[in-house]
């Protein structure tokens, strides 16, 4: 028998250190060739690390959190034969999962030597007791899943990172509702006096430093406007119901990033980037448009890349490719990055107002809120119509109030009278 020692890697891109975010396995373990030993994070991306060999896990060269050196220790296996008795060895990486900037994700467990399986929702029980005023951790669409189902979230365990609350213990709660019937109301309001402490590593403490820098470094400012969507609605519905069926369903974001592309023809000061230390604002011709995806390690930011060349069918097709990979986690780092403008939208829960953070070095992102319907006056008139607020940020140090507020004015009137999306 030997023993294979596993380096870390040289991940490219002038990397001297990275993170090591997660084990995969534990001292002990068998390992096969190509299975994923450990994740690690980058400035840029989460990277797995492979094994190269097969044998059996006999050290772990540091714990989830620990930055570590390219070329250091990270895992050592006995192996059949001599092994690598020099050490040279360095697995390749094999799949990324780029970190989004514009993110709000569930924190990581506590680090620990080995990482251990995630037991099922159903193994545990679906009820748990929460203070009223506690905010479970999950996503969007969780929440909204679990509306229409008319469950209280804080009484549903979570089994994702940090107890998330996944779709999953939303069905598991349902199937074992009846064998808990006859537990207690009371549990559900039971005192608890109990203390977790979450260690912020990975893409949790990688998002942390981008928000924080975002804030710092950029003069954020807000604009909102109200807009009126029936007639783009009603176009959306007309569309969907004559080509909806070979063309593919469309949603609203296709038409704001139309919007934008046609907006930006006229505010290019929005479709920037902003070098801060350089001093420089580069314009790009090039539409590049970051849309917000929800996934269940935070909202990543994958880019449809020249949206100024896509037709509402090309755009809607990309921004369900793209959404559907992140969520994923099969992105790659040049579908998370390089993007010149973000749009971001709560969905369904998307609130009134809200004050979303610039994707630095971006200077403009567009927030979309929810679509509610509401008395209004027109042409004299009380009348029931469809309206949305679009709740903006801009880097003040590079754009002016003046030119954002035209700018979303610009959108309003794109968008109030569709038509004007496809006139040349």
């Amino acid at each position: 028998m030997g023993t294979h020692v596993i380096k870390m890697p040289d991940i490219g891109e002038g990397i001297a250190e990275v993170e090591l975010s997660q084990w995969h396995v534990k001292v002990g373990d068998l390992v096969v060739e190509d299975q994923v030993l450990a994740d690690v994070m980058t400035d840029k991306a989460m990277v797995d690390i492979p094994s190269p060999v097969h044998g059996k896990v006999i050290a772990l060269g540091g714990q989830p959190g620990e930055v570590m050196a390219v070329g250091s220790v990270l895992i050592s296996i006995e192996v059949e034969g001599a092994g690598n008795l020099k050490e040279s060895a360095a697995p390749a990486p094999v799949k990324e999962a780029p970190v989004a900037p514009k993110v709000e994700a569930a924190v990581e467990s506590k680090p620990a030597a080995a990482a251990a399986p995630r037991p099922a929702a159903a193994c545990q029980g679906p009820m748990v007791a929460r203070e009223a005023d506690e905010r479970p951790l999950a996503s969007p669409a969780v929440r909204k899943h679990a509306l229409d189902l008319g469950i209280q979230l804080r009484l549903v365990r979570g089994t994702g990172p940090a107890g998330r609350v996944l779709h999953e213990d939303l069905e598991a709660y349902l199937a074992q509702g009846q064998s808990n019937a006859s537990a207690p109301i009371a549990a559900a309001y039971a005192q608890r006096n109990d203390e977790e402490q979450i260690q912020v590593i990975g893409m949790r403490r990688k998002i942390a430093q981008r928000m924080q820098d975002a804030t710092q470094r950029a003069a954020h400012f807000s604009y909102v406007e109200e807009i009126d969507v029936t007639a783009i609605e009603e176009l959306r519905a007309h569309l969907n119901e004559k080509h909806g069926a070979s063309r593919g369903k469309l949603t609203l974001l296709p038409f704001l990033v139309r919007a934008l592309v046609v907006a930006l023809r006229d505010f290019p000061q929005m479709n920037a980037r902003y070098d801060d230390e350089a001093q420089v604002i580069t314009r790009l011709g090039a539409v590049h448009v970051g849309v917000a995806t929800q996934s269940d390690v935070g909202l990543m930011v994958p880019v449809v890349r020249h949206a100024e060349a896509r037709s509402l069918w090309d755009s809607a097709a990309e921004i369900s490719r793209l959404a559907n990979a992140a969520r994923n986690g099969k992105a790659s780092r040049d579908e998370l990055s390089g993007s010149t403008i973000t749009l971001t939208s709560l969905g369904a829960l998307g609130g009134i107002v809200s004050t979303p953070v610039l994707n630095l070095p971006e200077v403009a992102i567009v927030g979309v809120n929810k679509i509610v319907e509401r008395p209004m006056v027109v042409k004299g008139q009380v009348v029931i119509r469809k309206m949305m607020n679009l709740s903006s940020s801009f880097d003040h140090r590079v754009v002016d109030g003046m030119d954002a507020a035209l700018f979303i004015q610009a959108i309003r009137g794109l968008i109030e009278q569709p038509a004007t999306l496809f006139v040349e």
